[in-house]
């Protein structure tokens, strides 16, 4: 029986993990008392007790938290940006190469992929490491995304009956050009210069389509090298070239944990899109596929593909 332990359990990265752990019989959870859930002490002998931790939390928080943990035995699965960077932990896309899977595999140290990032490294990454997209390339992104995403207090704020009436309406952020996720889009994808990024929220629960223009490329190459990456994945596939339906909506594949990949495209103007569900292969779904595979379990063990 594997000890579990999800250090954040409140916000709704930790519940999603909490609500699809809880229906496994390969899987003892830690819960502490509600009164004991911040408490340093309690956080700390739970994080060392375990076999393995989540930790949906601040990125201050979840370095704190790794800094708790003594026990060489537990592997820590982050699921903030602190991490993502950094060349002495895996980075939780198995997916991408035959070396991150195996990483993932092999490490005590896993950074779960923010839910942007993912679905742009999604299309971006194969056509990068083919050679069909080179390093120097000015990327242009966008990426539409449920609500959910933002926590509790953006759930309230968007479910409230008395709700600001121009949330009907999507919204662009990250206005600034400085968005969290930037720094591993160009870094995973090797890119010289992070993408233009406009992040866009819509007044759905979740759910998640992320663009990638790609002008003066061929729909059809783009295509056939994507399929090529990804064939043989249950988890990420790729759809015929324009997608399965002639429209592509952003909560499709709300509640699941996998992703589907779309090439879209006419002459030498061509698009790819990441569909997926923000808290699942964009947060909780892809964290504990790492863990699946951390464990030597199918990928697909306790997961709604």
């Amino acid at each position: 029986m594997t000890k579990v332990f999800i250090d954040g359990s409140a916000g709704t990265t930790g519940l999603r993990i909490y609500d699809r752990l809880s229906q496994r019989g390969d899987i003892e959870l830690i819960k502490l008392p509600e009164e004991l859930r911040k408490d340093p002490g309690a956080r700390r002998e739970a994080l060392n007790d375990c076999d393995i931790a989540f930790l949906c939390l601040p990125d201050d928080a979840a370095r704190e938290a790794v800094s708790m943990v003594e026990s060489g035995r537990v592997k820590i699965l982050d699921t903030s940006t602190a991490h993502r960077t950094d060349p002495n932990w895996a980075y939780g896309f198995p997916e991408l190469s035959r070396a991150h899977f195996e990483k993932v595999r092999s490490s005590h140290r896993i950074a779960v992929p923010g839910c942007h990032a993912s679905g742009f490294i999604a299309c971006v990454y194969p056509l990068v490491s083919a050679g069909i997209l080179p390093a120097s390339a000015r990327l242009c992104c966008y990426s539409l995304t449920g609500y959910s995403g933002g926590g509790k207090k953006l759930i309230a704020e968007y479910q409230d009956p008395e709700r600001d009436p121009r949330h009907e309406a999507h919204r662009i952020y990250g206005t600034n050009m400085r968005h969290k996720h930037l720094p591993e889009m160009r870094a995973v994808c090797g890119l010289d210069a992070p993408p233009v990024f406009h992040p866009i929220l819509g007044d759905f629960y979740s759910g998640m389509a992320t663009t990638v223009f790609l002008p003066d490329m061929d729909a059809e190459s783009i295509h056939s090298a994507l399929e090529a990456h990804y064939r043989g994945s249950d988890i990420v596939t790729v759809a015929p070239v324009g997608g399965d339906e002639p429209v592509i909506y952003a909560d499709t594949l709300s509640g699941r944990d996998s992703m589907r990949i779309i090439v879209c495209g006419h002459g030498d103007q061509a698009t790819v899109t990441a569909l997926f569900d923000n808290l699942g292969k964009g947060a909780s779904g892809a964290a504990i596929e790492c863990m699946n595979i951390a464990l030597g379990l199918p990928l697909e063990t306790g997961l709604v593909i």
